[in-house]
């Protein structure tokens, strides 16, 4: 009877001991070596990458947001987001649904529409947008074409929250942004150009511009 009670009596306290270290080890001891690490070493971006003005967060560089006007009537129904032209604008967004909680980017998930090519409401999407790139962007002399619009103007990314814009689009918003803020086309092209980043390793994707710190240097160049 002795044996049969001890048996179980000491797995039982070699399972609470081992689960007792383990819970230390792996739940106490190694979070806090891989978040020493990380906020030693990779501090920016085990921070997620947050990009900061005038002494606080104003977004991630990993993360899109909007740039639209006040609401007309804050104490009405809204009459949905009209786009600040005096800033460069990011990718559009459509098709992931909304939210009332990060109302810097009217998404409450990430992910692709899934819709193909031929789908109606994918068609519209992008007519939609193409016509609105086409009125927002004339400045002046200046008129795009609509053969000058790039894709990533009226489509969204893969994710939805890309904070990034191809160098085409954001070189045709130029002329706009230029006008709206009383610069020269020649200074705000230039801001772009220093802006663009590169292929990553030179040769993996894309050259791109990211949209939040082009606007920061813009507020800057402004002094708005």
């Amino acid at each position: 009877m002795n044996n049969s009670l001890g048996n179980p009596a000491r797995l039982l306290g070699a399972g609470l001991r081992a689960l007792l270290v383990l819970t230390v080890l792996c739940g106490v001891l190694y979070p806090l070596a891989v978040t020493g690490v990380a906020q030693t070493l990779l501090r920016h971006r085990a921070n997620g990458s947050e990009i900061t003005s005038d002494g606080r967060v104003v977004g991630s560089e990993l993360i899109g947001q909007t740039y639209d006007l006040p609401p007309r009537n804050p104490a009405g129904p809204p009459p949905g987001p009209r786009p600040d032209l005096r800033w460069f604008q990011p990718r559009p967004s459509n098709g992931l649904g909304a939210n009332s909680v990060n109302t810097r980017y009217a998404l409450i998930l990430s992910g692709a529409t899934n819709r193909s090519g031929d789908n109606p409401d994918l068609i519209r999407w992008v007519k939609e947008a193409k016509k609105a790139v086409l009125a927002d962007n004339r400045a002046g002399e200046y008129e795009p074409k609509p053969a000058d619009i790039p894709a990533d103007a009226v489509t969204s990314s893969g994710s939805g929250l890309d904070p990034h814009i191809s160098p085409a689009y954001a070189a045709l918003q130029a002329h706009r942004v230029a006008e709206r803020n009383g610069l020269a086309p020649a200074r705000v092209e230039r801001l772009v150009r220093d802006h663009t980043e590169g292929r990553t390793l030179g040769f993996m994707g894309e050259p791109r511009v990211n949209v939040l710190r082009l606007n920061l240097a813009l507020r800057e160049l402004t002094g708005k």
